[in-house]
């Protein structure tokens, strides 16, 4: 199965980008959506992040107080990487079993901290970037998000940098400007992702 993992930064319209390959046929599988399944009320990694963060972190619900947990590790870089250790390996297994079943012609996992964490050839053959300038990125989270342009400038300056994702790019779609112009940069990527996974059997997952 030939695999592209599709990342980039807050903002840049990934989600737009993942959503126009799945409608030309592509199976998609989003970390963030495994992620949220995790940490839904009673989800296979609640017990886990309670036991480590308490229950304060918990809605009385039972799923993860995303936004007391933001808030929590973007301060404190040990809390992030004790959530990471919790959540990762149960992410990632839950995105390998998604490939495994897919019935497209090739899988578009979206990975948005792809380049953060430092492992970027590890569970992808390819890699696409949806870029656009940062004052694009920070119109949108203001529009989107509601967030002033200052806590959207921290939120950016807490990812990778654009430079940083550009470096690990195969592939990089250009997306400044409207959706409608975003759809025809998908769709030619999509034609040759097409001819890549029948030119050739691709192991997974790969060899790195």
């Amino acid at each position: 199965m030939f695999v592209v993992g599709l990342t980039g930064g807050i903002g840049s319209g990934k989600s737009a980008a993942a959503r126009l390959f799945e409608q030309h046929g592509a199976t998609l599988v989003d970390a963030d959506v495994e992620s949220r399944v995790l940490t839904a009320a009673g989800g296979p990694a609640i017990d886990s992040i309670r036991a480590a963060f308490g229950d304060r972190y918990i809605t009385p619900a039972g799923a993860l107080d995303r936004a007391r947990m933001r808030g929590r590790v973007f301060e404190d870089p040990a809390a992030r990487l004790r959530l990471e250790a919790i959540l990762h390996p149960q992410i990632q297994a839950a995105c390998d079993r998604k490939i495994a079943a897919a019935a497209g012609p090739y899988v578009t996992l979206v990975i948005p901290l792809l380049v953060e964490s430092g492992r970027a050839r590890e569970r992808v053959h390819r890699v696409a970037v949806v870029d656009c300038a940062e004052e694009t990125q920070v119109q949108r989270i203001v529009a989107r998000d509601g967030l002033s342009r200052e806590a959207a400038l921290k939120i950016i300056a807490a990812q990778a940098s654009r430079a940083a994702r550009l470096a690990i790019a195969d592939d990089i779609i250009d997306n400044d400007g409207p959706l409608e112009a975003l759809a025809p940069r998908v769709a030619t990527l999509h034609d040759a992702y097409l001819r890549m996974a029948r030119a050739t059997q691709w192991p997974w997952p790969p060899a790195g």
